[in-house]
């Protein structure tokens, strides 16, 4: 791989744990604050609201700019927020350090998605796209764990210090392994090609395929958070599992995506359909039977490892498959795919509290998982049965391909 992806993984690195960090530290921070469990929660779930306005917002407005400097100035906008939430005097000054800090996570893996794929040849696009995600699962299955242990033993606004000088020396890495990448993009005329506008990348949105593709992301990562959020209570009520275990437990689940990402990665390049249609109602199937046996401990650690990588594995696919299907704006497709993921994220946490309510108890957010996942897998089928369809009609002079060119930085559309 190339070593620019390094670069690019430790800054995927840092915005995770940057992300999920939080979590265990709230107690400590709402302390800190003087403010209720609620009021410090915003500032997760204000994160990820901030996260899917930057991915389509902040990605429009840099479209059109060299994607290097794109990226270090994003990281740029990282560092300044979080080194906010370091100092921070104020909950109302925290709040605002995270939603610049998130503002720069949802655009950052927007366009380092294409950069990644622009650095290899066509038949490696989806294992880099893998290897720069790699760096957010290794910051769910080292970094979070590592980061909340510091903010307890030095204080929570240690492990925001940390997160900046991650975000420093990743942009350094930036700026000194990756190499400059043009936004040349261009769209097909009757007369020629003329450079791509802003509101052709807009024209996405109009897209059939571009938003069941979306829609499938959304599902998949809102059922797989939603589940993941409420899995201690699921651990220590329903499997009777010890509290000292369940560290161990969300480390193997951690493990669990790292695998899955890596194996995505590989399949994907092979053939993303083909991936998807495996792993998707694999998600359902495997939820289904976590749901079924949770109280069998055995089982219960067996399906967190296996969650993991079903789930996963499906996450480098989903990625390029809207970048694929928007050839002629990839930049602003992948923010697309970043915002759903994230704004699935939200619906998914929220309908799992939902149904702990209800009769299915601490195995309903499992039961939310395998229902958004079976409902990602028939709104697959639907996408690739209405693409074929549409090859079958079209005619016999095809009028554009959009293509990713191996090695080329710039993505093109090109006639046939």
């Amino acid at each position: 791989m190339p070593i620019g992806l390094f670069a690019l993984a430790l800054a995927g690195f840092g915005i995770g744990i940057a992300e999920f960090v939080i979590v265990g530290l709230l107690p400590e921070i709402a302390t800190q604050y003087a403010v209720s469990e609620a009021a410090a929660g915003i500032l997760v779930s204000g994160y990820a609201i901030a996260v899917a306005v930057g991915a389509i917002a902040l990605t429009a407005a840099v479209s059109r700019f060299n994607r290097k400097h794109v990226l270090l100035g994003l990281m740029a906008l990282f560092i300044v927020g979080n080194l906010i939430c370091a100092v921070a005097p104020t909950y109302e000054i925290m709040l605002i350090g995270r939603v610049i800090a998130a503002l720069s996570h949802g655009a950052f893996y927007g366009v380092a998605t294409v950069v990644a794929a622009s650095l290899v040849d066509e038949q490696k696009k989806a294992r880099a796209i893998s290897f720069m995600f790699a760096g957010l699962t290794v910051a769910m299955v080292l970094g979070v764990p590592a980061g909340t242990f510091l903010g307890q033993v030095a204080g929570w606004r240690s492990t925001f210090w940390a997160i900046t000088l991650i975000g420093a020396i990743s942009t350094v890495g930036i700026a000194l392994l990756v190499r400059p990448v043009t936004t040349t993009t261009v769209t097909a005329t009757a007369t020629g090609q003329r450079p791509a506008r802003l509101r052709d990348e807009f024209r996405i949105f109009g897209r059939g395929q571009v938003l069941a593709s979306a829609l499938i992301s959304l599902l998949v990562s809102g059922g797989v958070v939603g589940s993941f959020t409420y899995i201690a209570f699921l651990y220590t009520d329903v499997s009777h599992i010890s509290e000292g275990t369940i560290p161990w437990l969300l480390l193997l689940f951690g493990v669990g995506t790292f695998l899955g990402n890596a194996l995505g990665g590989k399949l994907a390049d092979r053939s993303i359909d083909r991936t998807l249609l495996m792993f998707v109602p694999a998600l359902a199937v495997v939820a289904t039977a976590f749901a079924l046996t949770a109280q069998v401990p055995a089982l219960a650690v067996i399906l967190t490892g296996l969650m993991g990588v079903v789930a996963f594995t499906n996450l480098p696919g989903m990625q390029l498959r809207i970048m694929s299907l928007a050839g002629d704006a990839p930049t602003m497709a992948s923010g697309v795919n970043i915002a759903a993921l994230n704004i699935g994220n939200a619906v998914g946490v929220a309908l799992g509290g939902l149904v702990l309510s209800t009769s299915m108890g601490f195995t309903g957010p499992l039961w939310v998982t395998a229902a958004f996942a079976a409902t990602a897998f028939l709104v697959l089928l639907a996408s690739l049965r209405a693409t074929t369809t549409n090859s079958k009609t079209a005619p016999e002079t095809a009028p554009q391909s959009t293509t990713i060119p191996a090695g080329n930085p710039s993505f093109t559309s090109s006639s046939n």
